[in-house]
């Protein structure tokens, strides 16, 4: 199911991303979880990317990737040093903070984008926040949707930079997942195994995506994200 969903993340309905995060934490232990989830967000990017290659603002990405690799880093010093156990209330707290900062964003419309800054603090911000918040929970989503909007790109352009934002983010986290023993060949063989319904889930999601009511499937995939949310946090 977490399969086909990520395969819907990628195919344009990115607050899916959040459920994947919080249901795999209740099959596997957190950490491992983290592990397991990345090569299948990697096979979805690869997807992403061949359907919106055309549609990127490198600009955009450029000017963030020193940022976000610092994140990252700091991201790879909490992992070395946190159990499962104690991993997944600091997931559960990512996770409301996305959906809080989601609702938040829905809520006040372009009045949002009026409020958010548009100096070089704010890039570093972002890019230092989406680079921590990738590395422990591959929960970036919300943070990398607000660094976009206030640049203002179409919706193309606004979905083909995201795609390959998190290809190179998620490629680029690969080597310190191996590091810290979360990807391993047990597990890149079980997310072998997964490929096809990520294909699956990012045909259906292209072809479904028109008819979906937007608001209705945002509120309820949130709501069950927040439950999932709630649940590590206590």
């Amino acid at each position: 199911m977490c399969a086909i969903l990520i395969g819907f993340t990628k195919s344009g309905i990115p607050s899916l991303g959040i459920l994947v995060v919080t249901t795999l934490m209740f099959v596997f232990p957190a950490k491992d979880s983290v592990g397991i989830l990345l090569p299948m967000l990697v096979m979805g990017d690869l997807f992403a990317v061949i359907f919106y290659r055309r549609n990127v603002v490198w600009k955009y990405l450029i000017s963030l990737i020193p940022w976000v690799l610092i994140g990252i880093l700091c991201g790879y010093v909490v992992l070395d040093l946190v159990s499962s156990d104690q991993l997944k209330p600091i997931i559960g707290v990512i996770v409301l903070s996305m959906i809080a900062l989601h609702i938040w964003r829905e809520k006040l419309g372009e009045r949002f984008n009026e409020l958010l800054p548009k100096t070089i603090w704010f890039t570093v911000l972002m890019g230092i926040l989406g680079g921590f918040t990738t590395m422990i929970g591959n929960a970036a989503g919300g943070i990398m949707a607000i660094y976009l909007l206030v640049k203002g790109l179409p919706k193309s352009e606004f979905v083909g930079t995201g795609a390959w934002f998190f290809m190179c983010v998620n490629l680029i986290k690969v080597p310190f997942y191996i590091h810290l023993g979360l990807i391993t060949t047990t597990t890149f063989t079980f997310n072998l195994w997964m490929f096809p319904a990520i294909l699956i889930g990012a045909f259906i999601g292209v072809k479904l995506l028109p008819y979906i009511p937007q608001k209705i499937f945002q509120y309820l995939v949130l709501g069950f994200a927040a439950l999932g949310g709630i649940r590590l946090l206590f």
